[in-house]
């Protein structure tokens, strides 16, 4: 560890904006929620795990790939592959029942797995969404109808990551931001109504497979994106490039979403790398709060994105490169330090809402577990699905859950 901060709180509004719509605590329109952090702010959540276990409201036939599901507006969307082709399917969000379904690219197969493996974006009243090819496109969410579609790379050469396009659809401020990791744009911003080209960012580097975020960074926003071999902040209007960190992983497997953590930026990889938590100052010089890299580090995001709540970062740390031992760990997030660790809890994918971190583990279960610096404390944990490596998503007290064949919706409500 090196320089330690002052811890500067966070605060999680009710009310946040996505493509310049209000949404409330119901809401989950995009990959890691409605501030791509992985945190609710709803409340009245389930406090003790039921004598029968956790209720499935309903229970549906999906298909393969590696999207999570977005809910805005009672529809719950996600990506999903069968029959031949990458498709997008919308389901009433309270009973599972299908509102459209619409094929958007020809079937992908990759060796880690087939099927698209972004997650879509819903953004007033459409949606958004990246296949594992390269497909970027927007649908109407009343009835799916496609707006605009085109392959980013026929547009901007290069060729999609060796393991599929990852990145999940960003909608800011009246674009649709996507790492594309081609030889003239490591980012490309398109306009939302249209899909033309405003801007790109980077040149040169291949994308990894993380989501970019927009962060709240020395008091404005900046776009922040984890690509193949560096973490570098854009301005969100214009796609000037502000500064740039080095951070090169075996494979380009930058996967975890960046974090702004008391004004700073966290990222952090698995394969044995670490994380590091970064200091933007006002003349965009980057420098190292704190560094916790290699086989002794507290916290090594193989895929899943750290939670942040209450001064502590809660996270998935693998062991090896891309072993099977994952613990489940608490560190001081203004300093680094480990607080806790559940050893051997296993790979999978963190929510947090209500005091509570909403994991859903490789294996199908969902565990439910207490968020706080006290040490590991388990809820209670229920098998519901077959493995799966797609992130929960909580909107309205439900938990939706997916894995190759069925998308499964929860009760997580407490009682009244």
């Amino acid at each position: 560890m090196t320089i330690n901060s002052p811890w500067i709180k966070t605060a999680v509004f009710l009310l946040v904006m996505v493509g310049g719509r209000p949404l409330t605590a119901a809401d989950w329109p995009q990959f890691l929620g409605p501030n791509r952090n992985g945190i609710s702010a709803e409340t009245g959540l389930i406090d003790a795990w039921p004598a029968g276990g956790l209720k499935q409201l309903w229970r549906v036939d999906g298909g393969v790939g590696m999207s999570a599901v977005a809910v805005k507006d009672g529809v719950a969307c996600t990506l999903i592959q069968t029959g031949g082709s990458q498709s997008v399917l919308a389901l009433e969000a309270g009973s599972g029942k299908t509102k459209w379904s619409t094929q958007v690219a020809k079937a992908y197969s990759n060796q880690m797995g087939n099927g698209p493996r972004a997650t879509p974006a819903i953004a007033g009243n459409a949606v958004y969404v990246m296949t594992g090819d390269g497909t970027l496109a927007a649908l109407k969410l009343s009835d799916g109808e496609t707006i605009w579609s085109h392959n980013v790379f026929k547009r901007h050469g290069g060729k999609p990551a060796d393991y599929g396009m990852a990145c999940s659809p960003l909608v800011s401020d009246g674009l649709v931001i996507v790492t594309i990791g081609s030889p003239s744009a490591t980012v490309v911003a398109c306009d939302l109504k249209t899909g033309e080209t405003k801007w790109t960012a980077g040149q040169g580097e291949k994308a990894g497979y993380s989501s970019p975020s927009v962060l709240k960074i020395g008091g404005k926003d900046q776009l922040v994106v984890f690509a193949g071999a560096s973490a570098f902040g854009v301005d969100p209007a214009s796609g000037k490039q502000l500064w740039k960190y080095a951070y090169v992983t075996d494979y380009d497997c930058n996967i975890a979403t960046p974090l702004a953590v008391g004004g700073n930026v966290l990222i952090s990889a698995g394969e044995n790398h670490g994380s590091a938590l970064l200091k933007i100052g006002s003349n965009s010089t980057v420098s190292e709060v704190w560094t916790s890299i290699g086989t002794g580090s507290v916290l090594r995001n193989e895929w899943q994105t750290s939670i942040q709540s209450g001064g502590h970062l809660y996270g998935f740390d693998n062991v090896g490169s891309a072993g099977p031992v994952t613990h489940l760990t608490c560190v001081k997030a203004a300093t680094g330090e480990r607080v806790w660790r559940q050893l051997r809890f296993g790979k999978g994918n963190l929510i947090a809402a209500d005091g509570k971190l909403f994991a859903s583990t490789m294996k199908g279960e969902v565990v439910i577990v207490s968020a706080t610096p006290d040490g590991f404390q388990e809820l209670g944990r229920q098998t519901v699905l077959g493995r799966t490596r797609q992130a929960p998503t909580l909107a309205d007290g439900r938990l939706y859950l997916r894995d190759d064949e069925v998308i499964v919706c929860l009760d997580v409500r407490g009682k009244k």
